[in-house]
């Protein structure tokens, strides 16, 4: 008894080896290659074109990260689960230790339950950091746009988050900018027209509000005899004031759901319930969509086993589609699931759980048909 314990004890400590290498290499890669393809290129955009504080931009990048490894650990589990046993298969490991007598499942069981730790870590990652880090992240946001007003405007892009109005600017030099239009629907009248040659973007943080200078222009104003209609005014100069952050005080910016833990969640459900107002599908939502990404690791390994097993070195490229492939149907359906979700058109827990429910399902079926033969 004493030897097979000592035996498992020896291919446990093996398997967990061959595992946490490639992991630890893949999650590793991954946040390299969102950093690289978001962070790098943001970051100089940021830093060069808009003027903003290095400082606030590595606090961004820092708090965007516990909310993109919710995503990257998943991937990360299925790629290491194709890795780790496609090389055991290839190199006939997996045949001699089901020679010795010793089952798929139980040469499986330190990886499940490995995975498992990490779908608790995922789910305090999720739940507790990631949600306070999203908040802060929009925080960060409300303070960028302060500074540096001209990080909330991009050029060639119709801008629509200021309150009443689109803005559009074909170029922006750090503060200065050339060709402007601004519009100003108006329910009941016909929308109101800035047009400028160029202009300024000028911070008044205090009051909340960035102010475009505009240089050389027209501007449609109401007729003083018909309110309802409008007249064209020439101007050299004009300034028009923009709401940045109605709510510039941190402790006065609300939180959304993204931003709530599932015990604020609940406790908003619970809120709004008493108020007698029922439509609480996002909230609900938002608690399983937590849940389902936490556990996402455990379908993603049970799928991975069998794939990687029946791998062969002619075979991986066909093994790293089917992984592909199975990624990209995990996300519909989680993506799928919450929209239906969200609408009441499905309950919350059996919406974003069916994608858990049918990429681990396939991957029990396999695992079980290798277990017999």
């Amino acid at each position: 008894m004493r030897e097979g314990h000592l035996k498992m004890k020896i291919l446990r400590n093996h398997l967990l080896g061959e595992f946490l290498f490639p992991f630890f290499g893949s999650l590793f890669s991954l946040v390299f290659v969102f950093l690289l393809g978001r962070g790098v290129v943001q970051m100089a955009d940021l830093i060069f074109n808009k003027d903003v504080n290095l400082v606030l931009i590595l606090k961004m990048l820092l708090h965007s990260l516990p909310f993109v490894l919710i995503f990257l650990i998943p991937m990360a589990v299925l790629i290491s689960t194709l890795l780790t046993f496609g090389k055991l298969s290839h190199d006939n490991e997996i045949m001699a230790v089901r020679a010795s007598g010793v089952s798929l499942l139980q040469m499986a069981k330190p990886l499940l339950a490995f995975v498992f730790v990490i779908c608790l870590f995922s789910l305090l990652l999720s739940d507790k950091i990631a949600s306070n880090c999203h908040y802060t992240y929009r925080l960060i946001l409300e303070q960028i746009g302060m500074e540096s007003p001209s990080a909330a405007l991009e050029e060639g892009t119709f801008i629509k988050r200021f309150k009443n109005f689109v803005i559009f600017i074909y170029e922006i030099d750090r503060s200065h900018l050339n060709g402007i239009r601004i519009y100003q629907p108006q329910e009941g009248r016909p929308t109101r027209t800035i047009i400028a040659e160029k202009g300024e973007i000028i911070s008044i943080p205090e009051k909340g509000l960035i102010k475009l200078k505009l240089v050389n222009g027209t501007s449609d104003e109401p007729d003083p005899k018909d309110p309802s209609k409008l007249y064209k005014l020439n101007f050299k100069t004009y300034d028009l004031p923009l709401n940045v952050s109605a709510l510039r005080e941190s402790e006065k910016l609300g939180k959304k759901p993204k931003d709530m833990t599932i015990h604020e969640l609940s406790d908003e459900i619970k809120r709004l319930g008493e108020a007698g107002i029922t439509a609480t599908y996002p909230l609900s939502t938002e608690i399983h969509n937590k849940i389902a990404l936490a556990f996402s690791s455990l379908a993603f390994i049970l799928i991975g086993i069998p794939l990687g097993i029946t791998s062969r070195r002619a075979e991986k490229s066909i093994s790293f589609g089917l992984s592909l492939a199975l990624m990209v149907l995990y996300w519909v359906l989680l993506i799928g699931g919450k929209a239906l979700a969200q609408k009441g058109l499905a309950p919350p827990f059996l919406a974003l759980q069916f994608s858990n429910l049918v990429v681990g399902g396939l991957g029990a079926f396999f695992f079980v048909r290798l277990q017999k033969n």
